[in-house]
């Protein structure tokens, strides 16, 4: 099964940064020109870019638009969220030249509202990102940029969105996210048996090539890469051929 490789660049303040399990307190800049970070990316092979809009997550604007705008340009596809509430966010970000918008907050807040989203502009449109915790031995799902945990579960929308055409789902650990500690198998395999009908990105801990192929195994169908590239621990060229 084919695994896509997803090079991710989170945006706070115009640069390129990491938290550390989402918490903004906790933040890592590794760089201050993204758009030459992305074209690195794109030479070495990837053809798909995971940008997160940090401040955008927490604020519910925009706020890294020009720069999501100028990464477009460069002709790489791109995956973006953060801070799409309003169809309005959507249409400003397709017509940044985003090629999938990645809704997270507004999925698990409003799914009847998204469900529309996915019969109007297409499944192959939209990744509906479920960002999970364990908490009290269900995967609950924190929304705001991690800040607040909602009623409803993973284990409850994935098969909603499924049900209703979705297509994408990106799932973080968040526990897991920045640590490099190894993607969570467990939650992958779960999500391949509940919901066989989507091709789930995988993302948060992962350290190595090995945990590539573990996600592959474990039914994710992409790979979101962050820290591990950012410090060099292997390249968009090794993890292509992983």
């Amino acid at each position: 099964m084919n695994c896509e490789v997803i090079p991710a660049i989170d945006l706070r303040g115009g640069q390129v940064v990491r938290l550390k399990q989402g918490d903004y307190a906790q933040q890592t800049t590794y760089a201050s020109d993204p758009r030459e970070l992305a074209q690195r990316y794109a030479a070495a092979g990837a053809r798909w870019l995971h940008l997160v809009d940090l401040d955008g997550a927490r604020s519910g604007n925009l706020d890294n638009l020009a720069v999501i705008q100028a990464i477009a340009a460069d002709g790489m596809q791109i995956q973006a969220g953060g801070g799409v509430r309003e169809e309005t966010d959507l249409q400003r970000l397709f017509d940044a030249g985003v090629r999938r918008v990645v809704l997270g907050s507004v999925a698990i807040r409003d799914p009847d509202l998204v469900a529309g989203w996915l019969a109007k502009y297409g499944a192959e449109r939209l990744t509906i990102a479920l960002d999970t915790r364990r908490i009290d031995g269900r995967w609950a799902l924190p929304s705001a940029g991690w800040t607040e945990v909602e009623a409803r579960t993973l284990d409850e929308l994935a098969p909603w969105y499924a049900a209703r055409g979705a297509r994408h789902l990106l799932c973080t650990d968040i526990d897991r996210d920045g640590m490099l500690a190894g993607f969570n198998l467990e939650l992958y395999r779960h999500l391949a048996d509940r919901v066989p009908q989507l091709a789930v990105q995988a993302s948060g801990g992962v350290r190595s090539l090995d945990d590539i192929r573990a996600a592959r195994e474990a039914g994710a169908q992409g790979v979101i890469l962050g820290r591990a590239l950012l410090e060099g621990r292997f390249t968009v060229q090794e993890a292509l051929i992983a």
